[in-house]
């Protein structure tokens, strides 16, 4: 449970019980309801984090609603938050903060394509091994508060728990045009444990390529 959820949800309670001291229990369910409704929104599940190498996993809980070149060299995912899904954020990658940069904007729908540029948001760059992986916390209709607990220099376990974004909202991650995305458009993704691509796929297959022609050319 995240600690926002208490400090919603406390009020809301004490609010239940003078109304129903003062006017009767049926006046309490709607602060009841409301109460539980933040306590449940906040939730924090743990996660099995992926321990397969050069992963990048998936920064929140959503749905894949973009894969696709944002230029020649990289490519981005979009993870579209409902008010339903789990709004804590986690680390992409394992590696060190390079540069978090807060961005005021508007709050347009986050399934709009505009978003990504116009809407309020947190970019944040992380590095490990010479390869960048870039995450945005993007507001939405509702979301009016982003969070991120860390700052650049710090470093960043894969998976690890960072912030989160309240309420509806969106998450894009760009990477290396060369890696290899394994989600697609409409998949259901999980933040921490669910991979969306592997660093350097490219280099590994060029890698195993030419020892198998140095092994074929050995044989000659």
């Amino acid at each position: 449970m995240v600690a926002d959820g208490y400090y919603y949800a406390l009020p809301l309670v004490a609010a239940a019980g003078l109304l129903a001291w003062l006017l009767g229990p049926a006046w309490a369910s709607p602060a009841l309801l409301f109460a539980a409704f933040f306590l449940w929104f906040f939730r924090d599940p743990e996660r099995q984090i992926p321990s397969e190498a050069g992963v990048v996993v998936s920064p929140g809980d959503g749905r894949v609603t973009d894969v696709s070149p944002l230029n020649s060299q990289s490519t981005r995912i979009s993870i579209f938050l409902s008010v339903f899904d789990v709004h804590v954020n986690r680390s992409p990658i394992a590696g060190i903060v390079r540069q978090v940069q807060y961005q005021e904007g508007k709050f347009l729908n986050a399934m709009s394509s505009a978003c990504a540029d116009q809407n309020e948001q947190n970019i944040v760059t992380v590095e490990s091994d010479g390869q960048q992986v870039v995450f945005k916390q993007i507001a939405g209709l509702l979301a009016r508060r982003i969070v991120f607990n860390f700052k650049v220099g710090d470093r960043l376990e894969r998976g690890q728990r960072v912030g989160l974004i309240k309420f509806g909202s969106r998450v894009d991650v760009i990477f290396d045009s060369s890696a290899e995305v394994r989600v697609k458009v409409g998949d259901r993704v999980k933040g921490g444990a669910s991979v969306l691509a592997c660093l350097g796929a490219r280099t590994r297959e060029l890698a195993v390529a030419g020892a198998s022609q140095a092994r074929e050319g050995s044989r000659g």
